[in-house]
């Protein structure tokens, strides 16, 4: 509009008929734009209401949804622009969502917010600018909707594995369902036989006393200790999808956590690095699973070395009941693994021992292209070389008597579940 009155303006030096017409439309929209003006300021401020909801936490890695409750006390319909300042660490500089809202109406309206890392947020102010048919001039709403949101490990990942369990429906996602192949070894009790039991499991003695066949009932072995330790070296750091692979070794250290307590068994944590930094021994009370989130929740990486001999002397001194030993950490060759294989053996000399390390989809990616050039010959002939050295390490550990994942970080999860369940059907823990 603007533009047509100055080019107007420009001719009407040369046409009069012009120039007049020109002040006939400069009038006019002077006149738009007071009345623009009298109908969204001339009442009072609460004539947009808006609210920010939050949850109370974030997940991480995950989706989170946040809701906005806005309503219209205007007498005539609004086009609103909503823009909401998030935490920084989005990163989201152009976040803006518009409305049309009609008179008295009230809407929610939600996003979601992906965080990549752990820690507290914080959501700023909550902006609203209200335009009307016009459109000449906006006016702009403020809600001190600022809220501190702590963003924890992935318990959204936690509940939607908990009620799979729950219901029996793990093999939805991913996870296997494994024949039990071993015979239930903790005894229960003493009971009359029943046409369908094992011969197996006869009581004679006590048969022979009470005259009548007696058995006796097993019921799976209970209250075993599974151990999540994480390694919070360098070699963590590493990123996968905006995420690194500390994190998603922390994602699934609640998760595996929560469903070795649901199974009857103890879970505990150890994290480490150069040094020790955490150790919560394993246990099933009620205030577990919190404990191990809230720990989760403060670790941080670092580019330290991770210290294996000081992890094998710490649990050989701190764990003596016989455990599963789930370690995360990444091995990017021979050379890491040779430093670190003999602490391992000695480990599984006691314990129940598994290796989880990442493949790298990046050079999985690489693999599989075809190349064009020499120097693409070059660089597919060293991407494979490094996922075939993945695959010795496998090879090597189990020589050794430790078991191994190697997975990518967004199966993580599904896959070591799958390991527990394999260990309990086969009565190793």
């Amino acid at each position: 509009m603007i533009g047509v009155l100055i080019v107007l303006f420009i001719f009407g030096n040369y046409y009069p008929f012009i120039f007049a017409l020109a002040k006939v439309l400069l009038i006019l929209l002077g006149a738009l734009i007071l009345i623009d003006i009298l109908l969204l300021y001339n009442s009072s401020k609460f004539k947009i209401k808006a609210k920010r909801e939050a949850p109370s936490k974030l997940s991480n890695g995950d989706k989170n949804e946040i809701k906005i409750n806005i309503k219209n006390n205007y007498k005539f319909s609004v086009h609103i622009c909503i823009i909401d300042e998030i935490p920084h660490q989005f990163q989201k500089r152009d976040f803006l969502i518009k409305k049309n809202l009609n008179s008295g109406q009230e809407k929610n309206i939600r996003y979601n917010l992906r965080p990549v890392k752990r820690g507290n947020y914080v959501f700023g102010k909550l902006n609203i600018y209200a335009s009307n048919i016009i459109g000449f001039v906006q006016r702009r709403f403020t809600f001190k909707e600022g809220q501190d949101v702590p963003v924890y490990p992935s318990f959204i990942q936690l509940r939607k594995y908990e009620l799979m369990a729950i219901s029996n429906r793990l093999t939805d996602s991913g996870i296997k369902k494994i024949r039990k192949i071993s015979n239930n070894n903790e005894f229960d009790q003493i009971r009359n036989y029943v046409k369908g039991d094992d011969f197996r499991t006869i009581n004679w003695k006590t048969t022979a006393r009470r005259s009548s066949l007696m058995v006796n009932q097993y019921q799976d072995e209970k209250a075993q200790h599974v151990y999540s330790i994480i390694d919070m070296g360098r070699t963590m750091k590493l990123p996968f999808n905006e995420m690194s692979l500390l994190d998603y070794a922390i994602n699934t250290s609640l998760v595996i956590s929560n469903i070795a307590i649901y199974k009857h068994d103890k879970a505990g944590l150890i994290t480490f690095s150069k040094e020790i930094h955490n150790i919560l021994p394993a246990d099933r009370k009620n205030s577990q699973m919190y404990q191990i989130s809230e720990l989760l929740y403060k670790q941080k990486t670092n580019y330290e070395e991770a210290n294996i001999e000081l992890l094998y002397a710490t649990i050989k001194r701190k764990i003596h009941q016989r455990s599963l030993l789930l370690i995360y950490t990444n091995f990017e060759g021979f050379v890491s693994l040779d430093r670190q294989l003999k602490y391992f053996k000695q480990l599984a000399k006691s314990h129940l021992v598994v290796c989880v390390f990442f493949e790298n989809s990046e050079l999985k990616e690489v693999s599989k292209k075809r190349p064009k050039d020499t120097e693409g010959v070059y660089i597919k002939t060293i991407a494979e070389k490094f996922i075939y050295e993945k695959r010795l390490i496998v090879k090597e550990l189990k020589k050794h008597g430790v078991h191994s994942i190697l997975t990518e970080p967004q199966n993580l999860t599904v896959d070591t579940i799958n390991k527990y369940l394999e260990f309990k059907a086969m009565g190793l823990i």
